[in-house]
């Protein structure tokens, strides 16, 4: 039997009509040339960039290299007082790389801001690991066995200035920031000084009356006080790198002229006639470090400790032999090893054989100041005691 013409009609007018309908669904909208309407939103394919093989490659190779710990707690509920470094290390082995597993989560609009009662859960999204963020659930009361209808509409949401967590705990290098720097032997020498005491004694302290000979700025009245330190040496150069300046306490000028006078307003440690002045450093602690691996090899040394005469552990500070003009920034992390020692090998046939130790790693530092030729460092993690000329170097 012969299909009737009225069929073939409506099947070839079907058929044309949804074939028209698939070409404009996935056909742009050629009138703007950039963009398609959909629902009333306007959507740049630019948005839809499809990444390069390079780009895939350098995603995938950093992914590899994220390593998580067995350990790891599968859910947390960040507490006060806890930091993001040591919440990224309960999950991860090296901690500096929570951005790649967060920054893909559409939830987390900034990775380094994390609040007090925010839910983490590590899962796992193609095979990686994604760091998902809950906000807390909230209580809310029932009216006659059925939940409460809320309208929602535009609100501002208030929070103090440092109700986020920190990235690093800011009270280990808050009296770093503002209290030691390095001079030059200019500047130690140029320095104003305290000549004498209101009651000729040789050890003052808070409200202790001081006067002071060498230039004031008169447009200042507030001024560090500080110990010459020893020099910094480069252990390999023996280059003198800066002076340490040792904080002592803080003094407001009252009086100018060729011999000054002020009033000792705090003191950390005593004072001493002889100690010099520093104009007071306004710098506030930065509660948002960015820890990260420097992008170039790093290979220097400690070559001081602060406050410490043996050694030093975690949320310990040490200086290194460099600084900003070896590409050293705020927040690069380094590895820091204890240098193999030089061992006679008794059992060798050859005699007087002589073999070098390999370094081990004592721990990681995160830079926090830096200065032209060296840079202050806050260790984060120490697996042994470390110590004086101790190697650092980028982490592998």
């Amino acid at each position: 039997m012969k299909p009737s013409v009225a069929l073939v009609r409506t099947s070839i007018v079907t058929v044309l009509l949804v074939t028209g309908l698939s070409a404009c669904s996935s056909s742009p909208d050629r009138s703007t040339g950039t963009s398609a309407q959909s629902g009333g939103e306007s959507v740049s394919i630019a948005d839809y960039e499809t990444p390069t093989s390079a780009q895939n490659d350098a995603s995938q190779q950093k992914q590899s290299t994220i390593k998580v710990k067995q350990s790891h707690p599968r859910k947390y509920t960040v507490k006060e007082g806890d930091t993001l470094w040591d919440i990224s290390s309960m999950f991860l082995q090296d901690p500096w790389y929570w951005p790649e597993i967060w920054s893909k989560n559409q939830q987390v609009e900034n990775p380094h801001l994390i609040y007090p009662g925010d839910i983490l859960t590590l899962i796992y999204v193609d095979g990686q690991p994604q760091m998902m963020l809950t906000k807390p659930m909230h209580k809310v009361d029932s009216v006659d066995g059925a939940l409460p209808i809320k309208k929602l509409g535009p609100t501002i949401r208030r929070e103090g200035l440092d109700t986020n967590i920190a990235t690093i705990p800011g009270d280990a290098i808050r009296q770093f920031i503002t209290k030691p720097r390095v001079v030059t032997k200019k500047e130690l020498e140029e320095a104003p000084y305290i000549v004498a005491s209101d009651d000729e004694r040789l050890i003052l302290g808070d409200g202790d009356r001081v006067y002071i000979r060498g230039e004031i700025d008169k447009e200042r009245v507030r001024y560090t006080v500080f110990r010459p330190g020893e020099a910094l040496i480069d252990p390999k150069t023996d280059e003198i790198l800066g002076y340490e300046a040792i904080y002592a306490g803080e003094a407001h000028i009252t009086n100018y002229g060729e011999t000054a006078s002020g009033t000792l307003t705090f003191t950390e440690r005593e004072v001493l006639i002889g100690d010099r002045l520093l104009a007071q450093d306004k710098s506030k602690v930065n509660n948002l470090y960015f820890p990260r691996v420097p992008d170039h090899v790093i290979d220097g040394q400690i070559i001081s400790l602060f406050d410490a005469l043996f050694g030093i552990a975690k949320y310990q500070v040490a200086v290194i032999n460099r600084g900003s003009r070896d590409g050293l920034e705020v927040g690069h992390l380094l590895e820091t090893r204890r240098e193999g020692a030089t061992v006679n090998d008794r059992y060798s046939r050859k005699i007087w054989s002589d073999i070098k130790l390999p370094d081990e790693r004592s721990g990681l530092m995160m830079i926090f100041d830096t200065f032209d030729r060296v840079s202050y460092g806050l260790i984060l993690e120490s697996k042994r005691v470390i110590h004086k000329h101790d190697i650092v170097i980028t982490p592998p």
